[in-house]
């Protein structure tokens, strides 16, 4: 299966944070790459918040995450705060698109009740010959056997089932234009994806699909840590006969001992960068020198990076935050 984007449609790219916390200079990061390439390709920028699991979605972080944006000089055409022609732009408000997706999935017969809990899993992982066929983490064969045996009593028990989609024996290949071309044995490495969790929340791997389709998205910048899961995305996109994007997984943001940043480190979010009095246009000039966008920090806006910006640079290197770097961002707050 070829996942490569085939014909020229109108650029448009976007942003999509899960609100559940404040940004980091890893989120910024990608949000200013994908701004950066939709401006530049005179596309428009559309930002979504991806607030479907409840518990850990922070009401607060949802209008906090577009006022860090904001702050840091970005603007987007389409999102929850002006609207647009596809919305809401939340995607605990599109529950009906993905419930009208998973019945087409399954009427297809590509979906099915999965009773196998964690515990279950993880004891298949461990077992002495391990799931036959089945890559790292993957859904195979034993489970699916596994699920099959467990079914008929875990149902009489009132137990609720995830749903998964069941994925084909082919092998999925594209090519991105950051990470260069990837292929991927889909019952191998893929395995089959759950869509809808046990507790009836939708999965990232059918929201996300189903939403840059409707928004008829051409281009995802996003996180290398992602990248695993396009060849899933690629496998729902044919299922639901919908075009894919273009996929750029940007190589990531990491700090002085090569850990990737995380959202539980405040200090460098947005949010706590802005509290200390540090000006936008450091954290611009910092992040653009990780790109390789200019040789050394420097201070400078959004828009007057944009200027100087090619959009044909499609290569960019993993940045790692020096103790100097972090002291210059900080220097005059």
């Amino acid at each position: 299966m070829d996942g490569s984007v085939r014909g020229e449609r109108p650029y448009r790219g976007r942003f999509a944070p899960s609100p559940s916390g404040w940004l980091h200079l890893g989120n910024a990061r990608t949000a200013l790459l994908a701004w950066l390439r939709a401006r530049a390709l005179g596309g428009a920028f559309v930002l979504r918040v991806e607030d479907l699991d409840g518990p850990r979605s922070r009401p607060e972080a949802v209008t906090g995450n577009l006022e860090e944006l904001r702050w840091l000089g970005l603007d987007w055409d389409e999102g929850p705060d002006v609207g647009g022609p596809h919305a809401p732009y939340l995607q605990s408000r599109r529950s009906v698109l993905y419930a009208a997706a998973l019945e087409r999935l399954a009427a297809q017969g590509l979906t099915f009740d999965c009773y196998l809990s964690r515990k279950d899993l993880a004891e298949l992982a461990s077992a002495p010959h391990g799931p036959a066929g089945a890559g790292e983490g993957a859904y195979g064969a034993a489970e699916r056997a596994r699920n099959v045996a467990l079914t008929a009593a875990k149902r009489a028990a009132g137990k609720a089932p995830s749903v998964r989609f069941a994925v084909p024996d082919v092998v999925v290949t594209f090519d991105d234009l950051f990470a260069g071309p990837r292929s991927y044995d889909a019952r191998r490495e893929v395995g089959d994806v759950v869509v809808r969790r046990a507790d009836g929340l939708w999965a990232y791997q059918l929201a996300v699909v189903v939403d840059d389709a409707a928004m008829g998205v051409t281009e995802v910048v996003r996180g290398a840590d992602l990248l695993p899961s396009t060849a899933a995305q690629l496998l729902l996109y044919a299922a639901l006969g919908a075009e894919p994007p273009r996929f750029a997984h940007l190589p990531l943001l990491v700090d002085g001992g090569g850990e990737r940043l995380a959202k539980r480190r405040g200090s460098l979010t947005l949010r706590e960068l802005a509290a200390a009095g540090v000006r936008p246009e450091r954290v611009v000039g910092l992040l653009a020198h990780g790109l390789g966008l200019v040789p050394t920090p420097t201070e400078l806006t959004a828009a007057e990076l944009l200027a100087a910006f090619d959009p044909s640079r499609t290569a960019f290197p993993e940045a790692r935050l020096t103790d100097a770097e972090l002291a210059w961002l900080g220097a005059d707050a």
